[in-house]
């Protein structure tokens, strides 16, 4: 480090990550150098995301989206265009949720299976979203909504490997597996955003703007959104805005119900 500094050096360690995902060996690497970047993505998938955990001298909010191809890694300029399938029909089970990497929006389809069980106990899995999260979410579901899942194997799984671990995207959890249940589709024009609470509430999200501008940019027509954010919206969209206070209306507002 000192060579480096006093010759004005630019250097790059390249590391491996334990299986926790912390960097392998001494922590005293992390504290010495100015910026710490995980390159993170799926053994199966081409996408990978530059991650800054840690920047000395600026944001760490920020992220980089890049496709492996034979040139090596190409930045990918608008990521929602590649995380959102190419349906030609419109399935149940399928909806399209609005996150934020960072700054960043990303509109992302998450897919979900319900399938009655042939064991005592029905599996709940969850690929790229948090396992514990959809457990109390189907609980949710099932107290709040009126929905029999407790004989249900559910399967949740967000398109294109990415994980995602905004509890934005709670709203789009709920309704993809109603619709996966029910068997009815959920317009594929429709981008649905908001936290859930225990009581069934639907609660705020921030970076609203973001998100609503990304949706209009990639020609979506309908947005469900937390009634609380929908009353301090201010600009004009080019969408068909739904604000909604609880599961049971946001059900009702893609037809669930």
């Amino acid at each position: 480090m000192r060579v480096c500094k006093s010759n004005e050096i630019t250097t790059i360690i390249i590391g491996h990550v334990t299986k926790e995902g912390n960097i392998a060996g001494p922590r005293v690497l992390e504290h010495m150098v100015d910026t710490v970047l995980y390159i993170e993505g799926e053994r199966y998938f081409s996408y990978r995301i530059l991650r800054g955990v840690k920047n000395r001298f600026g944001s760490t909010n920020e992220v980089g989206m890049f496709e492996m191809q034979s040139e090596g890694m190409v930045e990918i300029t608008n990521p929602s265009t590649v995380l959102i399938s190419q349906r030609e029909d419109n399935p149940s089970g399928s909806v399209i949720v609005a996150s934020m990497e960072g700054t960043r929006p990303l509109l992302i389809e998450l897919q979900a299976l319900t399938t009655p069980t042939v064991f005592g106990l029905p599996r709940r899995t969850a690929n790229g979203l948090d396992y514990n999260r959809l457990t109390l979410l189907v609980a949710v579901l099932e107290k709040r909504a009126g929905l029999s899942l407790g004989s249900q194997d559910i399967y949740l799984n967000v398109v294109s490997g990415i994980k995602i671990n905004e509890p934005a995207v709670d709203l789009g959890m709920v309704l993809v597996v109603a619709s996966s249940f029910k068997n009815i589709s959920i317009d594929k024009t429709t981008v649905i955003m908001g936290e859930v609470g225990l009581t069934g509430e639907v609660r705020a999200v921030n970076l609203m703007d973001k998100r609503l501008k990304e949706a209009e940019k990639l020609g979506f027509k309908t947005c469900i959104i937390p009634e609380s954010n929908k009353k301090l919206l201010k600009e004009k969209y080019k969408l068909d805005i739904i604000g909604v206070r609880n599961v049971n209306e946001a059900m009702k507002a893609v037809g669930l119900k």
